[in-house]
């Protein structure tokens, strides 16, 4: 007899449904609360782990942006098991290994406990692989420390996953986007606008031989000293940040509107408009999140030199130690892993090699492929495939003008649109988040691209939402005031 995994439903944590349509106030609310938690979480000053080395936690901080983490607090797993498990839930059904047709309300209900049930596997496999491996410091070694940090990252883990039950159930989105926009916004900020020079002693101000942190304020800085060369290598990630972020606005708006008619009333219709991003930006979540995942792994299998005690190799590569973190150097990570370099400020400065250009070349078709690939399997197992779209418009009683009103039929006219936009949509937003990290965006290129979607998702959110009594900076933000 087969096992009914609804059975441990029962077993798993859980956030109620609301038994009533929350307004709109109450859902900003509700995501309010948890994005403060969020931060207080991620904060050394609230959220530091209890029995850790915070000054031996950077090494991994360029993963942070990608996983929504902060490391060695609270937030150290960040999204990373919640997408993790996604990834390989998603992986096992598109590759038929495990055989539901999420159209049925039976497999449906299976899908959703077995990827809880695969994040709360994640989050405690996770736990113990940072604690055992030395991603965390600990102060001491004993049997009892490592275990409160193991359990420490286990309710951090387990926190987040109830924030973006909470958050999905109650509020605007979904935890995983919010949370990644607010670390990288943060992050943005801090790049361009903090005055501070960051040293071991903490943050300090700048002077003439210690340059700010805050792009903005080199900029500034180098201009007014006359030293032209830094200047520009400030202000360039400054001006590519913002042409990214306008194509990516400009390609949000890209849409292929499909005509449809009432059946039982004449002269009515409206489009449904198909986003050239059919799949958002879970594509380059997921595929971020791999290969961050790969960077992880490499990092924490890597050995010291003996004769080199800042440079670590294993099976996945070479890394060296660097004031922002865990740098690979060679092997597979390499060249998998985002470049962080700017390649305009590169060329100006003469140091192009062929090695960084394979780099990129690398990177850029593996990231590509990794959005296709993960555009085309969430629109399978996520409703939007050609057929739920088709039983979804019919449910409504509308139909395409033109032809007879049948499900299959509107599922025939939509399969010319439908699975082309998950093979474009994967493919261009992937390209996007290549061009953005190789010219250096802040916030890391994937970073910045994923929130300007994030956020252009929670503006056509909360334009689905009944707007009387709102704020009117939330009306201003959608356009109706």
């Amino acid at each position: 007899m087969e096992f009914d995994i609804r059975k441990l439903a029962k077993f798993l944590p859980a956030i109620e449904r609301p038994t009533y349509k929350p307004s709109l106030n109450k859902k900003i609310m509700w995501t309010g609360i948890c994005l403060v938690l969020y931060f207080m979480m991620a904060s050394h000053f609230f959220g530091e782990l209890y029995g850790i080395n915070p000054e031996l936690t950077k090494r991994f901080q360029t993963l942070e942006m990608l996983l929504g983490s902060s490391f060695g607090t609270l937030m150290t797993l960040g999204i990373g098991p919640i997408v993790t498990g996604s990834i390989l839930l998603q992986l096992l059904i598109g590759a038929k290994i495990i055989n539901w047709d999420l159209n049925e309300k039976e497999d449906k209900e299976k899908y959703q406990v077995a990827q809880k049930l695969f994040s709360i596997l994640f989050i405690i496999i996770e736990s113990l692989v940072f604690a055992l491996s030395g991603a965390i410091i600990p102060k001491s070694y004993t049997a009892f420390n490592l275990f409160l940090i193991v359990l420490q990252l286990c309710l951090g883990g387990l926190i987040v996953l109830l924030m973006d039950e909470i958050i999905t159930k109650y509020g605007i989105g979904s935890g995983i986007s919010l949370f990644i926009a607010a670390g990288v916004i943060n992050q943005v900020f801090i790049s361009v606008f903090s005055p501070c020079v960051l040293n071991q002693a903490g943050c300090v101000l700048p002077s003439a031989d210690k340059e700010p942190v805050g792009r903005f304020w080199a900029f500034i800085l180098a201009a007014t000293n006359g030293y032209a060369y830094q200047a520009i290598t400030a202000l360039v990630p400054i001006l590519t940040t913002i042409l990214i972020v306008i194509i990516v606005a400009y390609a949000q708006s890209i849409t292929v509107d499909v005509p449809l008619t009432f059946s039982n009333v004449k002269g009515f219709g409206r489009r449904w408009s198909l986003n050239l991003f059919y799949t958002s930006n879970m594509p380059v979540i997921l595929a971020a999140a791999l290969i961050a995942n790969i960077e992880l792994f490499g990092g924490l299998i890597a050995k010291p030199l003996p004769n080199d005690p800042t440079t670590s190799c294993g099976l996945l590569g070479c890394f060296t130690q660097t004031q922002s973190g865990n740098q690979p150097i060679s092997g597979l990570v390499y060249y998998l892993a985002s470049p962080k370099t700017n390649i305009i400020v590169d060329v100006i400065g003469g140091t192009i090699t062929t090695q960084y250009i394979t780099r990129i070349i690398i990177y850029t078709i593996f990231l590509v492929s990794m959005c296709v690939l993960f555009s085309v399997f969430w629109v399978s197992t996520s409703g939007m495939d050609s057929e739920s779209i088709a039983k979804q418009i019919d449910s409504i009683g509308m139909q395409i003008p033109g032809y007879r009103k049948s499900p299959q039929i509107m599922k025939s006219v939509l399969d010319r649109y439908i699975p082309p936009l998950a093979v474009l949509g994967g493919l261009s937003i992937g390209l996007l988040a290549a061009l953005a990290d190789i010219v250096g965006a802040f916030g890391s290129g994937t970073g910045i691209l994923l929130t300007v979607t994030i956020l252009y998702g929670f503006k056509q959110q909360f334009k689905q939402e009944n707007l009387e009594g709102a704020h009117p900076l939330i009306k201003k933000f959608v356009g109706e005031d």
